[in-house]
């Protein structure tokens, strides 16, 4: 009896001391690091480099993706510019349907910037290379050429003959040259701030079209209501470069080549140069707000990556 009870003593011992241990072992378990999920500050990394670190112009032409990017932003232009050139800025309807199947196809091809006003705001938010931005530039005042030429060869000599052209930019009234330029910058900070947000979406080229395109025919809506109505001002405004240089808004002719060329220097301003200012500060504004909203960012944080 007396070996029974020393032995079912052991084992209660054994058993308490196994109890201790798991729960000092339990007790001596590390401690999770913690490590910091998003950015201590919305603008941490708001200016950092998204786009391919080793992308230059020595490398950029070796891969054959670079003339897929031409080919989408050449086509891509020229459709969105015979569009534009035929029925103008004041068919909105037909531009956002236009615009969402000219995005939807070329989107996987470019990014479809298809405006330098989008492809200066994603330069200067880094989200594509200097030597890239420039390549786009160029093939969309390329397409947009060629959508000048195709429009003028389907019009053609029975078109003229019956009275039918390409529409013309109407020329800025005197006095009104702040009123049509600000009219410019504030359309191209909202079709910035739409593709900005429509980027949140790319994963879905639908998605992505659908916004872009929806917000298009938004932005062209407040843009007439505002110079018609309370304005007066008709066929003023474009809201894309490389379209207005084909709307011929640069003049050719004038009293002295001093005359032509402050008239040239205007137009610059109005159609090109406002504009793209107007595209970079709308892509800021979405990425602020993007920021100021808990969404994901590109500084490489650990929320980033998710």
């Amino acid at each position: 009896m007396a070996n029974t009870k020393s032995k079912k003593t052991a084992k209660k011992t054994t058993s308490k001391s196994k109890a201790s241990t798991t729960a000092t072992k339990t007790v001596v378990t590390k401690e999770p690091v913690v490590t910091e999920t998003s950015c201590d500050s919305p603008m941490k990394g708001f200016f950092a480099r998204k786009c391919d670190p080793n992308e230059n112009i020595l490398t950029i032409f070796k891969s054959p993706r670079i003339y897929g990017a031409i080919i989408g932003e050449v086509v891509g232009t020229m459709l969105l510019t015979m569009i534009l050139l035929l029925l103008g800025v004041y068919q909105p309807m037909y531009l956002m349907f236009g615009m969402v199947a000219i995005t939807g196809a070329v989107y996987g091809l470019s990014g479809a910037n298809l405006n330098p006003i989008i492809t200066v705001g994603m330069m200067a938010t880094r989200r594509i290379s200097a030597i890239r931005g420039i390549v786009y530039i160029l093939s969309q005042v390329l397409g947009a050429w060629f959508a000048f030429l195709l429009s003028n060869a389907f019009i053609g000599t029975a078109g003229e003959e019956a009275g039918a052209q390409l529409p013309v930019m109407a020329e800025i009234p005197d006095g009104k040259f702040w009123v049509v330029t600000m009219i410019e910058f504030m359309g191209a900070i909202m079709l910035g701030f739409f593709f900005v947000r429509a980027l949140a979406y790319k994963r879905s080229t639908l998605t992505f079209a659908s916004i872009y395109g929806t917000g298009i025919c938004v932005v062209l809506l407040i843009t007439i209501v505002i110079s018609s109505s309370f304005l007066g001002l008709q066929n003023n405004f474009i809201l894309n470069p490389a379209a207005a240089l084909m709307y011929q808004v640069l003049p050719s002719s004038g009293d002295s080549f001093g005359a032509v060329l402050g008239s040239v220097c205007l137009a610059l301003l109005t159609y090109v140069i406002f504009p793209m200012l107007g595209g970079v500060l709308g892509f800021m504004l979405g990425d602020f707000g993007s920021r100021l909203s808990g969404e994901p960012c590109h500084c490489g944080c650990k929320e980033a990556k998710k």
